[in-house]
């Protein structure tokens, strides 16, 4: 199976990535005794490491991010035309990739009019925030500065991102914070915080939300930024009745509206953008990952045209337009990434075959629901899909983030990458988590959900 994979020694390699590297996202002193891995090669929705081990892999490149798979040469020829051609210039100029996928990317975003490129999501919301906070100053004095944000929702490591993150986990230990940052209850039915079920639950969480405004004064208040579908917090839909109800709210309010698609975007959930399930008309869209799949570093703040016409209303006035710069925003390789990313998305036709294989995912997920009692909670959007890990259905008692890493380690072994909640929530980082690539065939699904099975046998009996 693995006999096409280059079997070179790699241990010059391992003995580097020991010495110098600093991983993201774990404790290293494992490392001192054992060997990293290290992936070598990926193709389709497969990948494998150093000593040829072969993956299914059911996170996209561990983060949700390679949405068309792994090996696409339109991709690496795209990128590679356009770098020779002309790679990089600062964003205060134009380049030809950048218009292109501007207008591109625009299409699939009726009432969206303009493109503001960085290189993360993190930047990306960053960029967003700073226009929030300069339209405040422009239009009211400053005083309508706060930005919301939701409980369990995650928008990027920087300081500021941290500020507007709903992840305590996250946070712990990098304050003192940015002030201004407000936050609002999860909207999470399966750890119900009012005696509600279906819309009436969807609109009293929605409802929490303009009690906080209230409390606030909503003439503070400047922004609501919100994941369409929350994603390390646990993968959680929207209950029925939310955003129609947070989209009358932030018009009452004169609040702007900033969905954070970084996870959610360019197919994820079946359609182009997360917040297209739920009929909402956003002022700020956010996006990076699977914007161009991995190939290149993109990411996009997006807004709609009234926002971007506060920017250029004084031309007499130095101070009056977005004094902002993204030096890698000027970068064209993840521009043309992105069209040929987008391109192959549409010939494919993988918004369908998303909403196919999440469907199918969703039915293998809940068929184990009905095997394993541990799993309290099943749900999903598309190809990004949460299974609730619970030591007692009754009483939702989380398992422990042990035994959540034992299901992890069990799969691995059988050849499998799954995801689970990460430094969170405390006592809550107990959801696997799957976002294969959108390429995923019913064979890769049934894969993934049968080692799933047969580790949380072999974990919990």
């Amino acid at each position: 199976m693995n006999q096409n994979i280059s079997r070179n020694d790699l241990s010059d390699v391992v003995a580097a990535d020991r010495a110098h590297m600093w991983h993201h996202l774990m404790q290293h002193k494992p490392l001192e005794t054992n060997d990293p891995r290290i992936i070598v090669e990926g193709r389709g929705l497969k990948v494998w490491d150093q000593n040829g081990k072969e993956f299914i892999d059911s996170v996209s490149g561990g983060v949700w991010t390679v949405n068309v798979g792994y090996g696409r040469e339109s991709i690496a020829n795209a990128v590679r035309d356009q770098i020779l051609k002309m790679n990089f210039w600062g964003g205060a100029m134009g380049t030809v990739p950048a218009a292109q996928f501007a207008e591109q990317l625009l299409e699939k975003m009726p009432g969206m009019s303009r493109v503001y490129y960085s290189n993360s999501g993190s930047e990306a919301n960053e960029k967003a925030f700073k226009m929030v906070r300069q339209i405040a100053h422009k239009r009211h004095g400053g005083r309508k500065h706060k930005i919301l944000y939701r409980e369990r929702d995650y928008h990027g490591t920087t300081i500021a991102c941290l500020s507007g993150g709903g992840q305590p986990e996250r946070n712990a230990q990098y304050g003192p914070y940015t002030p201004g940052f407000v936050e609002v209850p999860h909207c999470l039915e399966y750890r119900a915080q009012w005696d509600l079920s279906g819309e009436a639950y969807g609109q009293r969480a929605a409802d929490a939300i303009e009690e906080v405004i209230l409390r606030e004064g909503p003439d503070t208040v400047g922004a609501l930024c919100l994941e369409p579908v929350t994603a390390g917090g646990g993968v959680i839909p929207p209950p029925p009745g939310y955003w129609p109800r947070v989209q009358e709210i932030c018009r009452k309010y004169d609040i702007l509206l900033h969905i954070d698609e970084v996870v959610c975007g360019v197919g994820r959930t079946g359609l182009w953008f997360g917040y297209q399930n739920y009929d909402v008309q956003p002022d700020f869209v956010t996006m990076a990952k699977g914007v161009a799949s991995g190939y290149a570093a993109i990411s996009c703040t997006v807004t709609t045209e009234e926002v971007f016409e506060q920017f250029k209303d004084d031309d007499s006035d130095p101070m009056n337009y977005f004094r902002d710069i993204s030096t890698f925003g000027g970068c064209t390789a993840g521009q043309a990434a992105a069209m040929e990313n987008m391109a192959i998305i549409e010939r494919e036709n993988l918004l369908d075959n998303t909403k196919a294989m999440g469907a199918r995912m969703v039915d293998n997920l809940r068929a184990l629901q009905d095997k394993h009692a541990v799993i309290g909670d099943v749900r999903g959007a598309g190809l990004f899909c949460g299974a609730e890990l619970v030591a007692d259905r009754g009483t939702k008692e989380p398992v422990s983030e042990k035994q959540v890493g034992a299901v992890l380690s069990d799969c691995m072994g059988q050849g499998v990458i799954v995801g689970a909640t990460n430094r969170s929530l405390p006592g809550f980082n107990n959801s696997l988590c799957f976002a294969p690539p959108l390429i995923a065939t019913a064979d890769d699904i049934d894969a993934i959900t049968g080692a799933v099975d047969a580790a949380l046998g072999r974990v919990f009996g």
